[in-house]
C-alpha cells in the first residue's frame, strides 16, 4: 500500500495553492460552480453482516470519476469529522462518512470488532462496479482516514487493504487494548483509560468501554466451557474480572447519576410572580 506524501498534498492542495499564510482555500471557500455537474449529497445504506448502517457521501463539483476519502469517525458521541468532509469535497474528492452498526442510528449492537468490518464493508460497497459508476468513484485511488478509535479501524483495516492507496491517522487511538483482556485482568483498566482518555472521557464511555470489554470476556468463556476446557484457574480468573468490571461499572454509573443530578439543578428554572425565569 502507498503511504506517500502525495495523498496528504491531494488531499488539502488540489483545489488551490491556498492563502499566502498556506491555508488550502477548500478549507475556507467554495471552488467555482459548474452547473453542468454540480456538487451533491447522497445518503447511502450499506450491507453489513446482514443489517444495513447508514452513510452519506459527499459528492464534489466536476465531472468524475473523483479519488474518494473514506473517514472512519471516533467514538460514538464524539466528533464525527464532517468539517474535515467538507473541506475534502471543496478539494474535487468524493467524502464518505459511515455510522458503525449501533452507533448514531446505525442498527444493531455497537462493538469494537464490528467496526472492522463494517469498515471493509463501506470499501466494498463503494468499489462495486455499478456504485462507482452512479457515484463516481475513482475505485483506485481510495483513501481510509480515521479520528481517535477510527484512525485503530484504519490502521488494522489498511493492514490487509492493499487496494488502499492510502491511510491518514488522526490523534488514532488504541481500542486493541481491549482485545488483549483476553489475557490480562480487567483490573487494569486504569491504564485502558488513561490511554484514550479523549474517547471515553464520561462516565457513561467508560462504562461502555467496560460492557464491552467484559461481554467480550464472557464470550470466551462460555467457549471455553462449551469445549469441556474449563479449568479451575480460568474460572477464578473470570470471577476476578467479573467482580472488576461490576465495581467499576458501579462506580461510573454512580458519578454518571450524580452528574444528570447536577446538571439538572444548574438548569433549573423556578417560577417568580408567574413568570419563568431561566438561569
Amino acid at each position: 500500500m502507498k503511504l506517500s506524501g502525495w495523498v496528504l498534498g491531494a488531499l488539502l492542495f488540489v483545489a488551490s495553492r491556498g492563502s499566502a499564510q498556506g491555508v488550502p482555500a477548500a478549507i475556507y471557500t467554495d471552488p467555482p460552480a459548474d452547473k453542468a455537474h454540480p456538487a451533491g449529497m447522497e445518503v447511502l445504506h450499506i450491507p453489513t453482516h446482514g443489517l444495513s448502517i447508514n452513510a452519506i457521501i459527499y459528492t464534489p463539483s466536476g465531472i468524475g470519476p473523483h479519488p474518494t476519502l473514506v473517514i472512519c469517525h471516533g467514538f460514538p458521541g464524539n466528533e464525527k469529522n464532517l468539517d474535515l468532509a467538507q473541506a475534502i469535497r471543496r478539494a474535487g474528492w468524493n467524502a464518505v462518512t459511515f455510522n458503525y452498526r449501533g452507533a448514531w442510528g446505525s442498527p444493531g449492537t455497537f462493538r469494537f470488532a464490528q467496526n472492522l468490518e463494517d469498515a471493509d464493508a463501506v470499501l466494498a460497497f463503494l468499489r462495486d462496479p455499478a456504485n462507482a459508476a452512479k457515484f463516481g468513484i475513482e475505485t483506485k485511488r481510495m483513501v481510509l482516514a480515521g479520528h481517535s478509535m477510527g484512525g485503530w479501524v484504519t490502521v488494522h483495516t489498511a493492514a490487509h487493504d492493499h487496494a488502499l492507496a492510502g491511510a491518514i491517522l488522526i490523534s488514532a487511538a488504541d481500542m486493541g487494548l481491549i482485545g488483549g483482556l483476553e489475557h490480562e485482568k480487567l483490573a487494569a483498566l486504569g491504564r485502558l483509560v488513561a490511554g484514550v482518555a479523549h474517547e471515553i472521557n464520561s462516565p457513561v464511555g467508560t462504562s461502555l468501554t467496560v460492557a464491552s470489554a467484559l461481554e467480550n470476556k464472557c464470550a470466551l468463556f462460555a467457549a471455553e466451557v462449551a469445549r469441556g476446557e474449563l479449568k479451575r484457574s480460568s474460572l477464578n480468573e473470570f470471577i476476578e474480572v467479573v467482580e472488576d468490571a461490576s465495581s467499576l461499572l458501579v462506580t461510573r454509573m454512580v458519578r454518571a447519576i450524580w452528574s444528570v443530578l447536577n446538571a439538572s439543578r444548574m438548569f433549573a428554572i423556578p417560577v417568580h410572580a408567574g413568570r419563568r425565569v431561566a438561569r
